[in-house]
């Protein structure tokens, strides 16, 4: 080893990251995005000569770029420079921990409306839940297909995730091809669910705490699946070992939670809230 690699190898385990122009960048389309959707929601045509698609656009633009250029510096790091040592991963995971805990919070913010709603009716809908005259989804036809497809890409995912432990390559990219599949379908069978719903958006505190809960699941769902693709993309190209994949581990406990989520929304807002209403749809 030269002098040169002496003086530039660190003498602790810990990454000290460069600089780096991603959160400036990041923070910057953000704040074009927001500023075109507020502006949009506002109903202003114009605002110094530029409409709001004129900031909405570039900003999506933008922060998506952010997120891949930022995640590939993430992905060098870890796959490429060996800057994620043990002690690094000790510090990743508690993070995607509390970052779950915070979603976790999220989550519980719109079952504390429904069942405030629920336990609670007021007289504006009739004293009852749900709202008199309201129909609701069958649980068991849709909706059971879905929790089905989740549970089941549940145990693809670990499928995946011991085939890496064990160092069987194949096994990994099917079990995480198979998930992505899974993942794909139960949007779709959930945007089949909302063109078909029989009540829209503003009908009722039950549509509207319905599509506010399943809505952003199905937003995570689609997030976890495009985590999971990329895991697949790196599997393919041979990123991962044994004991040095942590990214793979973070997309598996983010599914995990998506499926937990959804088993809360079945029980209590599919079978439990509409249990006393009529279901059009089988």
């Amino acid at each position: 080893m030269s002098a040169t690699d002496t003086a530039h190898k660190p003498n602790h385990p810990y990454h000290l990251v460069d600089p780096s122009p991603w959160p400036l960048v990041g923070s910057i389309a953000a704040i074009a995005l927001t500023f075109g959707l507020v502006q949009f929601m506002h109903g202003k045509a114009f605002i110094a000569g530029i409409p709001p698609i004129g900031w909405i656009a570039p900003g999506i633009a933008l922060l998506l770029a952010t997120m891949f250029l930022w995640w590939l510096d993430v992905v060098k790091e870890a796959e490429h420079q060996g800057h994620h040592t043990a002690v690094v991963q000790i510090g990743l995971r508690y993070g995607m921990a509390l970052f779950i805990a915070s979603e976790v919070m999220f989550f519980a913010a719109f079952f504390w409306a429904f069942f405030d709603a629920s336990l609670f009716p007021k007289e504006a809908i009739g004293g009852v839940w749900p709202p008199k005259g309201f129909e609701t989804f069958d649980p068991f036809s849709l909706p059971l297909l879905n929790t089905l497809i989740l549970l089941t890409s549940g145990c693809t995912v670990t499928w995946a995730h011991h085939a890496l432990r064990e160092g069987d390559r194949k096994g990994l990219i099917h079990g995480l091809a198979l998930t992505v599949l899974l993942g794909l379908l139960f949007t779709c069978v959930q945007a089949y669910e909302y063109a078909h719903a029989p009540y829209g958006f503003k009908d009722t505190v039950f549509a509207s705490t319905f599509f506010m809960a399943t809505g952003f699941h199905g937003f995570h769902v689609i997030v976890g699946t495009t985590f999971l693709i990329v895991c697949l993309i790196r599997s393919l190209k041979g990123h991962f070992t044994p004991d040095h994949h942590f990214g793979f581990e973070a997309a598996a406990w983010y599914w995990h939670f998506v499926d937990v989520v959804w088993l809360f929304l079945f029980i209590f807002v599919y079978i439990w809230g509409g249990a006393n209403a009529p279901h059009p749809m089988h």
